[in-house]
């Protein structure tokens, strides 16, 4: 089938690509914590326009990484692993599952205490750095554990972003700033409907579909509701038409794997993962939030991933893809618990406190480690080679 030249190339691209994430997430941390610290932070804090490196990076060049990952999910939905509904299904059980088992961990040492706001910190799976470190396990996975993992994460992610926009309210939020953020969502979702409707009468010309998203990107930014968003909803607009080598879905796709395995993800992990690590870095995993946000997303996930999976398949609702066995699921539960800069993000929000937002940052980073360790580990003792 011509579509698996173009999956090779981009379970290829993420393996390399995986290796340099891994190679830029060290990199970084020693650069945070050298006598270069200062200069290296203010690289990625310096702005540039309004706002700051980071920020675009993160806002900006992040939507394209989810427009490849919306590509990559619509092909599957169409002719891959996600075209029967009972499989299709698995990893939206599977993302509530690991979104509600780490919230329930955190509140159980947090609830009543002025750090319960912080229950959506665990919720976050970080699909950067968990489909880079499934990627380094090469060929070993099955196809459809890459797929289920790519499905679960971005459910997540879209999950903790419906959480941000409920629970953690941003300074538009009200008077006639929320009036216009509230205008501006509105506007990228008329944009949308658009791009739905060019779908629908079968415009296979690519440049209106980038342009119209470009500029739905722009009020989505400027809505509240996070802008990377975008590029999922710009991704399913694009018509896929069956994904010929000559499709608009297919040469996107084919473009976009290099940039963003060997540009985007690279940058994306360097403006990221500069946490500065303090003396007292060990006394702060004793605190009831970092208790939480631990047990939360190195225990938690794996634990409501699975559970949840195995009562939608118990109950006939959802059933196993093919090849894969429950062992795989807890494999794929751990590689979630790497909840890194979305759990991040969800502090600053979270929290006002810099003490608490940084022993936040330590246990997040140590959790998201242990998990990614964790579940490499463990896959590569399961997996065989094909």
């Amino acid at each position: 089938m011509k579509i698996r030249g173009l999956y090779k190339e981009f379970i290829d691209s993420e393996k390399s690509g995986g290796i340099i994430l891994i190679f830029c997430t060290i990199i970084s941390l020693i650069l945070a914590n050298s006598s270069w610290s200062d200069s290296y932070l203010h690289v990625w804090h310096a702005n540039i326009g309004s706002e700051s490196t980071e920020y675009w990076i993160n806002d900006g060049l992040m939507a394209i990484f989810f427009l490849l990952i919306g590509l990559e999910l619509e092909r599957e939905i169409y002719i891959g692993e996600l075209s029967n509904f009972k499989k299709a299904s698995l990893p939206i059980f599977g993302a509530i599952g690991g979104m509600l088992v780490p919230a329930l961990i955190y509140m159980l040492f947090n609830f009543g205490t002025n750090t319960q706001a912080g229950g959506g910190i665990p919720m976050a799976t970080d699909i950067a750095f968990a489909v880079g470190v499934l990627s380094l396990l090469g060929n070993k996975v099955p196809t459809a554990l890459k797929v289920f993992l790519v499905a679960l994460a971005v459910i997540d992610d879209l999950g903790a972003i419906l959480v941000i926009a409920l629970f953690y309210p941003s300074e538009t939020s009200g008077g006639m700033l929320g009036l216009a953020a509230g205008t501006n969502l509105l506007i990228a979702g008329g944009i949308f409907a658009v791009l739905l409707a060019m779908n629908r009468l079968k415009i296979y010309i690519l440049l209106p579909y980038l342009v119209l998203g470009g500029v739905m990107w722009y009020f989505m930014l400027h809505s509240g509701v996070h802008a990377t968003v975008t590029g999922v909803l710009v991704a399913f607009a694009i018509p896929f038409q069956k994904g010929e080598k000559t499709s608009i879905s297919y040469k996107l796709q084919h473009f976009l794997h290099a940039p963003v395995a060997f540009f985007i993800l690279p940058l994306f992990a360097l403006a990221n993962t500069c946490v500065v690590i303090d003396a007292d870095w060990a006394s702060s995993l004793t605190h009831n939030s970092s208790l939480g946000i631990l047990l939360g997303l190195v225990v938690g996930k794996p634990l409501g991933i699975i559970l949840l999976c195995f009562m939608a398949v118990t109950f006939k609702v959802s059933s196993l893809p093919y090849a894969i066995r429950w062992k795989h699921i807890l494999g794929v539960g751990m590689l979630a618990g790497i909840g890194f800069t979305m759990s991040i993000f969800i502090t600053i929000l979270a929290f006002d406190q810099k003490a608490l937002i940084d022993h936040s940052k330590i246990a997040i980073l140590i959790a998201s480690l242990l998990s990614g360790i964790i579940g490499f580990v463990y896959l590569k003792l399961i997996l065989k080679p094909k």
